[in-house]
């Protein structure tokens, strides 16, 4: 069974920064691709980022390209999303996710959610 575990959300002004981290277990973490999710109140889930298994290529939104950032270190099992200059349109909670595809789309179906972690950006 996968288990995702997401952190590091908070409560920031805008303009301000954020780093959330994610590790999935009951998975070979490098055999995978990883990715970013978002939702926030009456809106759909939707996609941030994304980053195949390596690491090498990546996917962003349109809104968050230049101001976030998808890593991943395959020796601590662990992904990152470091946000800078935050928006307070990029309130939501926001999902790590285990896709069964990466392409340069994006990440389409999706194995295992984390239970989400909070992020609001004050104006």
């Amino acid at each position: 069974q996968v288990q995702v575990v997401d952190s590091g959300g908070g409560t920031v002004q805008a303009g301000g920064s954020l780093t959330l981290a994610c590790t999935a277990f009951g998975v070979t973490f490098d055999d995978w691709a990883m990715g970013w999710f978002r939702q926030a109140p009456g809106k759909e889930r939707e996609q941030v980022s994304c980053i195949n298994s390596s690491g090498e290529r990546t996917y962003y939104k349109d809104s968050v390209k230049g101001r976030f950032t998808v890593s991943r270190d395959n020796a601590r099992n662990t992904l990152y999303l470091q946000m800078n200059s935050l928006k307070p349109e990029d309130t939501a909670m926001y999902y790590c996710a285990v896709p069964q595809v990466f392409s340069v789309g994006g990440c389409t179906s999706i194995r295992a959610w984390g239970q989400g972690t909070q992020v609001t950006v004050s104006a």
